[in-house]
């Protein structure tokens, strides 16, 4: 077999805006969240247009939404992680061992963070979906899902659009 046939698998579709320290928070929080039970999908566009960092889905379907922060500067200029909170049961932030805990909303759940695991420093406090947005995001996520499992086994028929 040569190695053009080998599909190259990425954990998250990379654009290019995400820095180093985002992509390893993204890779332990995504530990973290399947040893939890959680399908993990990055990089989710939301029915409100946003596009979450981390989007989480269990049996029992319950929809956990991670905000990546990978610097208090990056905390400082978005305020869009509010509206996530209308799209999930629960919404955390994951960082890094160097960012303070305080520094974060009330709230919110807590996850520290590196490229090989993570912690649920806090939990977050659940508000339950409406049904019709559970069954928004619920579509959304199954179908962003499908669609890179058709990518990783025909990488060459997909068209970008």
């Amino acid at each position: 077999m040569t190695l053009s046939l080998i599909p190259r698998i990425e954990s998250a579709p990379v654009d290019g805006r995400q820095s180093e320290t985002a992509l390893a928070i993204a890779r332990g929080t995504s530990r973290l969240l399947r040893a939890l039970g959680f399908s993990t999908l990055t990089e989710l566009p939301l029915p409100s247009g946003r596009r979450a960092d981390i989007v989480a889905l269990n049996e029992r379907g319950d929809i956990w939404i991670v905000e990546i922060k990978s610097s208090l500067a990056d905390l400082r200029a978005d305020s869009k992680w509010e509206d996530y909170r209308l799209h999930c049961d629960r919404l955390f932030f994951a960082f890094t061992r160097d960012l303070p805990c305080d520094i974060f909303p009330q709230g919110t759940g807590l996850i520290v963070a590196d490229a090989y695991g993570a912690h649920m420093h806090c939990e977050a406090p659940e508000h339950r979906l409406p049904a019709a947005t559970r069954k928004a995001v619920l579509l959304r996520f199954a179908s962003a899902a499908a669609a890179r499992l058709g990518r990783l086994a025909d990488p060459d028929g997909f068209l970008d659009l």
